[in-house]
């Protein structure tokens, strides 16, 4: 498909939905991902849908915000109506498909959320270079998250939803210290991993995790 996107703006994060809109789509879903690169926990994808007429000024990369940021963005995105679905891939899937196809099934997932709560989306903004295996139109921006709003919302929702799910992790396995690191790769976990192996929440086909699985079974 060829791109219905014809330029980069610079400064208005709403634009390209803006365009998108003035092409007759009516329902622009911004898709992202969040743990692509940690060694341990799922994948996550969210897909937001949000209102024509919203301040959409607020919502950037979440890497650009704090936790008490992202959450009061998130209760933001709620009060003014957005429309929010979530997909979550596991470990096991990630080992099994390789972690770009899991992202692309986790933001895929997502959006197939808002079509089962009757938030079908006309066309999708997907973060990054990769277009979803899916037949709604889409566009794929890179650093789509610093580009367009609705993508950015989405980032925020993945991300806090992979933060909470990284603090049920650390719950379940406290040696790790999952509530701080969220799975990255810091010097201290990758110390952790070394010293007794790897956890079920691991990714075992990453490089820092696959050289201590024989490890596992190490008692804690």
């Amino acid at each position: 498909m060829d791109s219905l996107i014809p330029g980069s703006p610079a400064g208005d994060t709403f634009q390209f939905e803006r365009m998108l809109r003035n092409r007759g789509f009516m329902h622009i879903a911004g898709a992202d991902e969040a743990g692509r690169g940690p060694l341990a926990g799922p994948v996550v994808g969210a897909a937001v849908i949000l209102p024509p007429d919203c301040d959409y000024t607020p919502f950037c990369d979440s890497k650009q915000t704090s936790k008490t940021q992202r959450y009061r963005l998130r209760d933001l995105l709620l009060k003014i109506g957005a429309h929010i679905g979530t997909g979550v891939v596991s470990t096991d899937t990630i080992d099994s498909i390789n972690i770009l196809q899991a992202a692309l099934l986790a933001m895929k997932s997502a959006v197939e959320e808002l079509v089962k709560f009757g938030s079908e989306p006309d066309f999708i903004l997907v973060d990054g270079t990769q277009r979803l295996f899916i037949e709604t139109p889409q566009e794929a921006l890179v650093k789509g998250d610093a580009r367009s709003a609705s993508i950015s919302a989405a980032s925020i929702v993945a991300k806090i939803l992979r933060d909470e799910i990284m603090a049920e992790l650390h719950d379940c396995y406290p040696d790790y210290n999952f509530i701080a690191n969220k799975g990255y790769p810091t010097a201290d976990h990758r110390r952790i991993i070394k010293e007794i192996g790897p956890s079920p929440a691991h990714r075992r086909s990453f490089k820092g995790v696959r050289e201590y699985v024989d490890t596992a079974d190490r008692p804690r």
